[in-house]
């Protein structure tokens, strides 16, 4: 898991770069220092407009559209930095804020420059409190040396940056509950519209932000757009962290180009699948994937950027890949995302809320072995009744395996459930 050359995980490389003192040896805070005396607020969108740089919390959208969004008739302006990082699969935004966390808070400062704003906050999952107490230590050391606070490199920008750590619930990575619990309320997704570009934190324009997104800032600042269009597709342009777990030889983070073949990360990266066994299944974006069938070698061969994923029927979100083998039964898989949905719904939609408890009854009992033939298809349909139907993309995120798993893999939900009625029928 060595880094690569493009700098997202380059803490792997340069000891004590969670260490302020060694993070500005190495070029830190340049493009901080940069954009805040010699560029408009309005350069440095277009300069991330140019770049190309999509979000890499799941959606993909254009962060410098994003950033211009917000009007300049509302004032103040907020940027919020999303670390709630709580999909199954997804350890990327931790590794960052652990080893390379300046980089991240030098984005965030570029960010809320950008759209002038003299406050930004980094919301953090409940079970990250140990990283909110380091974050918080190093805003402090950013304040002693200048980079925070008042008339900022000599000009008249001021920024303070605050931490805010939720309570570990899951719904919070939604960018609108995680403004409701920012504000201090229950974390519900709100009804839109309003867009948080124009209503977002305290009623006021906001922008939300993943933490990997943020990383790239800086670095797309201080070598250009041309360097950064190099790496990655056209449309899908920059480096990109992959997490890589399941059933894999060496699983981890890796930082690859946007583009590269899921062959290349599973099998060279990760180093294949143990014990000999074969690649039956890939969930791209953690629990709340469609499962991609891997048993095609056209699909491995198939590129890891925005636009190839999302035509697999499955869209690259966070790039969180949980690896499935031939020793996993689909059903088994799908019962367990099944629970995990169900308990981090929130409950405010009733499709939702309702919905995610009868897949799970119906799942639990094709897995304790009273199922029927007939309780797969009631399961598709139940989530079908589900999708599309809610506030926020819990609800599609819930259903996105189940689907997908009877679609593809229906032979597994048919084994089990025709085993259990022989068994009965033998039984008497």
């Amino acid at each position: 898991m060595s880094a690569a050359p493009y700098n997202l995980l380059r803490h792997r490389d340069i000891p004590g770069l969670n260490q302020l003192e060694t993070y500005r040896q190495n070029g830190g805070f340049n493009a901080f220092k940069k954009v805040v005396t010699q560029m408009k607020p309005e350069e440095v969108i277009g300069e991330m407009k140019s770049s190309g740089l999509r979000g890499r919390g799941g959606a993909g959208f254009p962060t410098g559209t994003k950033w211009a969004f917000l009007p300049n008739t509302l004032w103040p302006h907020y940027v919020v930095a999303n670390a709630d990082e709580s999909e199954p699969g997804t350890f990327k935004d931790r590794e960052i804020l652990e080893g390379n966390p300046f980089q991240f808070l030098e984005g965030l400062a570029i960010a809320c420059y950008a759209v002038q704003a003299n406050s930004g906050y980094v919301y953090l999952r409940g079970e990250f409190w140990q990283i909110a107490e380091a974050l918080n230590e190093r805003i402090a050391a950013m304040e002693r040396e200048g980079l925070l606070g008042d008339h900022i490199f000599g000009t008249d920008y001021s920024l303070r940056i605050h931490t805010h750590l939720g309570a570990g619930a899951y719904i919070c990575g939604e960018e609108t509950a995680l403004l409701e619990s920012l504000e201090g309320k229950i974390g519900q997704p709100r009804l839109r519209p309003p867009f948080p570009a124009t209503y977002g934190l305290f009623g006021k324009p906001t922008v939300i932000n993943n933490v990997e997104t943020l990383t790239n800032v800086p670095l797309i600042i201080d070598r250009g757009v041309e360097w950064y269009r190099s790496i990655g597709t056209e449309k899908s342009p920059g480096p990109k962290i992959f997490c890589l777990s399941g059933r894999i030889q060496n699983p981890g983070n890796y930082e690859l180009p946007l583009g590269t073949p899921f062959r290349k990360l599973i099998f060279d990266q990760g180093g294949g699948i143990p014990d000999g066994h074969k690649i039956k299944a890939i969930m791209p974006a953690g629990a709340s994937s469609t499962l991609i069938d891997a048993t095609n070698d056209a699909v491995l061969d198939t590129p890891m950027d925005y636009e190839s994923t999302t035509a697999l029927g499955s869209p690259l979100g966070s790039a969180s890949l949980i690896i499935i083998d031939d020793t996993v039964p689909i059903e088994w898989l799908v019962n367990k995302t099944v629970h995990f949905f169900r308990h981090e719904s929130c409950g405010k939609c009733t499709p939702c809320r309702e919905g995610t408890y009868w897949m799970q009854q119906i799942t639990d009992r094709i897995i304790s072995g009273e199922g029927a033939p007939e309780d797969i298809t009631l399961l598709d349909t139940v989530a079908s009744q589900i999708a599309g139907k809610c506030l926020c993309a819990l609800g599609d995120f819930s259903t996105s395996a189940v689907r997908s798993g009877i679609a593809k893999f229906r032979a597994d939900f048919e084994a089990r459930t025709q085993a259990q009625t022989l068994e009965k029928v033998a039984h008497g």
